[in-house]
């Protein structure tokens, strides 16, 4: 998918008075997104091709195509020759709004997976005409959009792919985003959220400690010999606070603590494969997509191993394929 996302351009949608499910409003919000494929018409002229992916927390609309590339692409589960493939930037992430490209900074309200959401149904159903989705996937936070969805709005999809993702944020995974805050807000530089340069140091000592969840145990101990080899990959790990925006990641973290559909997976009438990584120590089998499995009517799930952890939902993706697209296409040839 590489030479097709190189051509790829987004495009953007903005709403006035977009309201957050706080009640707090947006005087304007913006969705920036990507589509590829063309849609196709069913004999009443509706739109009936199109899928939606969502990104993870560190992504933007580019990521699926590019980090998640493997399921993209002719004969592969997200096909363009099939699909009419809505790829958008979620909220609180650039570049839709969020508190950097808002220039609201620490006046940008909170939000919630919620919003992610309603800001893409508005994008689908008031922008882009579409009101059904053949389908609906993604990876880790995009997974938890994925939950979102398929719980929110149970009948506007065929079928639904969560992958590495849990079904509410509890226990050590709040530990995880919350530290990976504090440590920013702890830091002189980080002046309440009202800075004039980023907070860099704070940014990188955050980044770092996450990243100690995103790769399996056993990729430390084969990729790094010595104790300096594992601090030297950590910092080289941090390098995704260099475009990062202080305020922009204390908020999306603050959406990741507050998720849970838990309660609500019983609702979701979509086919739905599960999958995860039996190595993911962010969101590991039992704790995480397991349950996700368990409380969904008649989920399928499949797990694969990736010493990558984590990472490994994307960049080893394709032990995943064969079996998503098996899924897709039992699922739409029983329609």
């Amino acid at each position: 998918m590489d030479s097709i996302a190189a051509n790829l351009k987004p495009e953007y949608y903005k709403v006035k008075d977009f309201r957050l499910l706080s009640g707090e409003v947006l005087p304007e919000m913006t969705v920036e997104y990507l589509s590829l494929g063309s849609p196709k018409r069913d004999a009443q002229g509706r739109i009936d091709n199109a899928v939606l992916w969502c990104h993870g927390w560190s992504g933007s609309c580019i990521q699926g195509p590019t980090l998640y590339g493997k399921a993209f692409g002719p004969g592969r589960p997200l096909d363009p020759d099939r699909y009419y493939i809505i790829c958008p930037s979620s909220l609180g992430s650039p570049g839709s709004s969020s508190p950097s490209t808002s220039g609201l900074g620490p006046d940008f309200p909170g939000y919630t997976i919620a919003d992610m959401v309603e800001a893409q149904r508005l994008l689908l159903t008031r922008h882009l005409g579409i009101s059904h989705l053949r389908g609906i996937a993604g990876g880790s936070m995009g997974g938890h959009q994925t939950l979102q969805w398929i719980t929110g709005y149970p009948d506007f999809m065929d079928w639904a792919i969560p992958i590495a993702t849990g079904p509410s944020t509890t226990g050590r995974v709040v530990g995880i985003w919350g530290l990976m805050s504090e440590t920013i807000k702890a830091d002189p530089a980080y002046r309440g959220g009202h800075y004039a340069e980023q907070p860099k140091d704070a940014l990188r000592r955050a980044f770092m400690g996450t990243y100690l969840w995103y790769f399996a145990p056993a990729y430390y101990q084969t990729q790094f010999r010595s104790p300096e080899a594992v601090m030297k990959g950590l910092e080289d790990a941090g390098m995704g606070n260099a475009g990062a925006d202080a305020n922009d990641v204390i908020w999306r973290n603050n959406a990741m603590i507050s998720f849970n559909v838990e309660s609500k997976l019983h609702q979701v009438k979509a086919k739905t494969l599960v999958v995860g990584v039996n190595d993911d120590a962010l969101y590991p089998p039992v704790e995480e997509f397991y349950r996700v499995a368990m409380g969904i009517p008649g989920a399928k799930l499949f797990a694969y191993d990736s010493i990558l952890g984590h990472i490994g939902n994307s960049r080893d993706l394709d032990k995943a394929t064969d079996v998503m697209k098996t899924f897709i296409d039992e699922v739409e040839g029983a329609k």
